[in-house]
């Protein structure tokens, strides 16, 4: 199935990155170029980039934007510094396993090169991102390929927060399911939940299916279960921002309600993402980091505020989802089923 999807949310550009400042979709579609690693922060923490892939991509240009103006003459000098940046970078989002991974993966690369001059060192750290980058955007039109199966005809699918080429280098990952199985004439329509607080679904995701003219839906996250009951709903599939050894898998606020309530219904939930996004040094979802994020999300809109001065928010980024309410994890590498601990040492050999 040979199609493109309708823009590109990161470019590297010569000597910057460039990306849709996502804060200010849908109303607007604005391009920002990052030419720093404390640009490339900022970006990351402040969500104008987001989705775990994406996230990592960005970050990989981050630690070239950082290092490549270092007059450092010794690898060690040079190593030494480049992995302060490293750290710096992957303060932004500690969640989304994707981040550190890019990060741990072009360390890795300069110490293997560290007979080479430090110029040459930078011209491979670059092109490792641009590889990562490149890799991306095959691995998530595979994911899309894989989990076609998985699709009915006549599907009616429900999704959270935003999982398309906005979140990843191209295609996306759980949006890639739904756009190959829009292109292969499988689906109905899409459910979207808004996605509180920080509306992810209704401000990007329901702006990637009109820009594919797909078929959507936008709900309030609270809607979902009388969905499900009333049987609009086949399938639930969403993305991840890190999978542990044993299969819990951390999304999304709102992720975890989806799943408990897919399993009262007895419809299937899949989660997709890339290989990259299963941490093998995690053995559950207890162990994971989860980001707590500022009050005023919760407290207010726009300039609007909704809630009384001085009031207590909790207000974290993520949920944790059990292994057991997970039906299958779409990969580019195949659809992995439980026993997930024993299925991912099979695949990370």
């Amino acid at each position: 199935m040979d199609f493109k999807p309708p823009f590109q949310s990161i470019t590297w550009n010569d000597d910057r990155v460039t990306i849709i400042d996502q804060t200010y979709l849908p109303e607007r579609e604005v391009f920002i170029d990052l030419n720093s690693a404390g640009q490339v922060w900022d970006a990351i923490k402040k969500m104008k980039v987001r989705g775990a892939p994406a996230i990592g991509i960005t970050g990989a240009y981050g630690l070239y934007l950082g290092v490549k103006g270092l007059k450092e003459t010794t690898f060690d000098s040079f190593y030494s510094e480049a992995d302060r940046i490293a750290e710096y970078l992957n303060s932004a989002r500690p969640t989304a396993v994707n981040l550190s991974w890019a990060l741990k993966r072009l360390m890795a690369t300069i110490y293997a090169a560290k007979e080479k001059p430090i110029d040459e060192i930078k011209e491979i750290i670059l092109e490792t991102a641009i590889t990562i980058h490149n890799e991306d955007r095959r691995l998530c039109r595979s994911i899309g390929e894989n989990g076609l199966d998985l699709i009915p005809d006549d599907a009616k699918i429900l999704t959270h927060c935003n999982t398309g080429g906005l979140a990843t280098g191209e295609f996306g990952t759980a949006f890639s399911v739904i756009l190959h199985a829009h292109h292969a004439e499988k689906l109905n329509q899409v459910w979207v939940d808004e996605t509180r607080p920080l509306l992810q679904g209704s401000r990007l995701t329901a702006w990637e299916l009109q820009k594919a003219e797909i078929p959507f839906k936008l709900n309030v996250d609270s809607a979902a279960a009388f969905l499900m009951q009333q049987g609009k709903v086949d399938l639930v599939i969403l993305g991840a921002d890190r999978i542990t050894k044993n299969g819990d898998t951390a999304n999304k606020i709102g992720t975890y309600s989806l799943a408990v309530l897919a399993d009262a219904h007895n419809i299937p939930f899949y989660v997709a993402a890339p290989y990259s996004t299963i941490d093998m040094d995690l053995e559950t979802g207890s162990e994971i980091e989860i980001e707590q994020r500022d009050a005023d999300e919760v407290t207010g809109f726009g300039n609007k505020q909704t809630a009384p001065d001085k009031v207590d928010v909790y207000n974290p980024a993520f949920d944790v989802t059990p292994n057991h309410l997970i039906t299958a994890i779409i990969t580019e590498k195949g659809v992995i089923k439980p026993n997930y601990k024993t299925n991912f040492e099979k695949l990370f050999g």
